[in-house]
């Protein structure tokens, strides 16, 4: 009973970090956006964390900024003055609608009449509309120029990923870079003389360094059964197998030291999309099993060290190849290499990050630093509702000198919202069936 407690509880204190890990990223990103709002003098309204009633509110009195904490932790957002634009169009249209009326004459004479009425009544402040407001606030978000908003729109993504490599080069540099090894090879190694051993840490294949299975994949794409495939290895000294009292297989070796091997492919490799790699695997001699449990080949992945200018190069470069795989997967969706059913929303993510944060403190920099550079992308991508969209609008409207209707733009939002929701909801119903 008390074991299914502690069960329990540790399933719930891992489903609440993962919730933490996506309210820090998507908090980092809008305070991406405050802070070079901030620079170059927007007026921001609010800077919230959650969405849904507020728990907690602040109002600034120097700045009129508000700062909530908000009840629905999965979102967040930094409201800036007039930043839809469309209070500013309809006061731009108003003196046009005027210009043109048949009653512009009376309109003048009341005006007229009203003015002499001032003239003679207390002074008193006059009130304003919001549109008028916006108009006349130089901090409002479209009365600032089009680079400095096109600054404040990416730098949500900017945060996004400043955090995400700070977190690689914390888990780099404390743990060590996770590679790609060999548990056990297929066996042939010795038959061939051409293979990998087991407990091989795989350092880079064809002269290219591994940072994902894919830079394998990509290099071994193409080859024919019998090719030679070069390979820099960790590879243990005197390795061998024991068995404990227990009849446990045990790996013991010496030490370890970095070898280059040649590999022979074991059969053709011709691999159709990033999810898609166990011919990558077989070819590369990568031992396969059938247990009670399940069968599947025998891969693991092991912790590695490099010096400190190799181990900072390695962890931009790992944080451009996560960037790449996101575009890539993406490019194989819309050509149908994958399907709906590989991808998940916001329940698949906080499900998986669950299960993953529970392993370890390593493994929460490892997800956490994925969420990051996978939100610093998506979000940069040309697609309505998110800031990328946003950039191109505003792109336009520096290069043609004026916007796009504020009203065709935000109802192309509207809905380019309602179908990534749609979209978020649809993949995480395809995991379930």
């Amino acid at each position: 009973m008390i074991f299914n407690l502690l069960s329990v509880w540790s399933t719930i204190g891992s489903v609440l970090l993962a919730i933490l890990i996506l309210l820090v990223m998507i908090t980092i990103h809008e305070f991406g956006h405050y802070l070079a709002g901030k620079i170059f003098h927007f007026t921001i309204n609010e800077f919230s964390i959650g969405f849904g009633p507020a728990l907690f509110k602040h109002r600034n009195k120097k700045t009129g900024e508000l700062f909530a904490v908000r009840l629905i932790p999965l979102g967040g957002y930094c409201a800036f003055e007039g930043e839809d634009g469309l209070d500013e169009e309809e006061a731009e249209k108003k003196p046009k609608e005027q210009s043109v009326s048949p009653f512009r004459d009376f309109k003048e004479a009341e005006k007229e009449l009203s003015e002499k009425e001032a003239a003679e009544a207390p002074e008193k402040p006059l009130e304003e509309t919001n549109a008028e407001k916006k108009e006349k606030d130089p901090g409002a978000f479209t009365n600032r120029p089009c680079y400095q908003r096109i600054i404040v729109l990416i730098a949500g993504a900017l945060m996004n990923y400043l955090l995400a490599l700070f977190l690689i080069l914390v888990c780099f540099f404390s743990y060590g870079q996770t590679m790609t090894a060999v548990y056990k090879s297929d066996g042939m190694t010795d038959a061939s003389g051409y293979g990998l051993q087991d407990y091989d840490i795989l350092l880079s294949v064809e002269g290219k360094n591994i940072y994902l299975m894919t830079d394998i994949a990509k290099a071994v794409n193409g080859k024919k059964q019998g090719d030679l495939v070069e390979f820099r290895v960790s590879r243990a000294v005197n390795f061998r197998w024991e068995t404990d009292e227990n009849g446990n297989e045990r790996a013991r070796y010496d030490g370890r030291e970095e070898q280059t091997v040649k590999v022979m492919m074991r059969c053709d490799v011709n691999v159709k999309n990033s999810a898609e790699l166990d011919v990558v695997y077989q070819a590369i001699g990568i031992g396969y099993e059938k247990t009670e449990n399940g069968e599947g080949y025998l891969l693991a992945s092991s912790l590695y060290k490099f010096g400190f200018g190799e181990t900072v190069g390695r962890s931009f470069i790992y944080s451009f190849k996560i960037a790449g795989s996101i575009f890539r997967v993406l490019g194989e969706l819309l050509t149908g290499k994958l399907g709906l059913s590989a991808f998940g929303g916001p329940i698949t993510t906080v499900t998986m990050t669950s299960q993953i944060v529970s392993r370890g403190f390593r493994y929460f920099l490892e997800i956490a630093s994925y969420i990051g550079v996978n939100l610093a992308v998506f979000n940069l991508l040309p697609i309505p509702a998110l800031d990328g969209s946003k950039v191109v609008f505003t792109a336009i409207e520096w290069v043609r000198g004026k916007p796009i209707s504020r009203k065709i733009e935000a109802i192309i939002h509207a809905v380019g919202f309602v179908l990534l929701l749609g979209f978020a909801i649809l993949v995480d119903i395809l995991q379930f069936i």
